[in-house]
This record gives structure tokens, C-alpha cells and sequence, in this order.
């Protein structure tokens, strides 16, 4: 899998996280500009999934097993869209929090992704 996708999608993932934290500890709840950024990082983590579907097509596997590669590419690809969508239902400082976790997660969730793909040795 490309290293330099999953780097790109846990800094803008982690970057979201601190621009809805910023707005959570300010007591807002998220705007029209956290959307797009939302749109930006989710772009990123749908190319992620492309990538990782073309590698798994193309011959490569990951060292830990391929259900547990898509289920993991699968939820990276939802984070941030469900996080979004919690944060529209709830119109608070809580729905920018909930965007925060969900940036997070989406960290984290890359690093397992690059775990599993076989830490950059596949």
C-alpha cells in the first residue's frame, strides 16, 4: 500500500481533529468550513480504499489477512462521513467534539491500517 497516502490521511485526519477541537473549546458547534474539510479528508480516505482494493486485485497481501485489510479500509472510509453526520444531528460544541473523536479515530485506524498491510514491508 502507498506509505505516503496513509501519512497524508492521518495528518489531514489529525489536522480536522484539531481545527473541531479549537471549535469544540470555543463552543461552537461545526460550521459550513468544517464540512469541506470533512469532504477533503474523506476524499483522501476513499482514495485510501481505492488504492488498497486495486493492491488486493493487483496480487498483494497484507501480512495480517485480507478480511481484516478491507473491514479496516472500510472503516476508515466511514469515519469521518459518520462523524459528520452525528455532528449535523447534534448542533452543539458536542457535534464538533464528535468530529474531533472522529479525526482521531481515523488516525488511529491508519496506523493499524499500515500495521496490518505489513508496516511497510509488503
Amino acid at each position: 500500500m502507498i506509505g505516503a497516502l496513509t501519512v497524508a490521511v492521518t495528518a489531514a485526519a489529525l489536522l480536522l481533529a484539531a481545527w473541531c477541537g479549537y471549535a469544540t473549546a470555543r463552543d461552537q458547534s461545526t460550521k459550513d468550513w468544517h464540512f469541506i474539510g470533512m469532504a477533503a479528508v474523506s476524499v483522501l480516505a476513499l482514495a485510501q480504499l481505492v488504492v488498497g482494493i486495486v493492491e488486493l486485485t493487483g496480487g498483494h497481501k497484507p501480512d495480517k489477512g485480507t478480511v481484516v485489510f478491507v473491514a479496516y479500509l472500510a472503516g476508515a472510509a466511514l469515519a469521518i462521513p459518520a462523524a459528520g453526520f452525528m455532528s449535523l444531528l447534534e448542533r452543539t460544541r458536542w457535534g464538533s467534539a464528535t468530529v474531533t473523536a472522529g479525526g482521531v479515530i481515523l488516525a488511529v485506524l491508519q496506523v493499524r491500517l499500515f500495521d496490518i498491510w505489513g508496516g511497510g514491508h509488503g
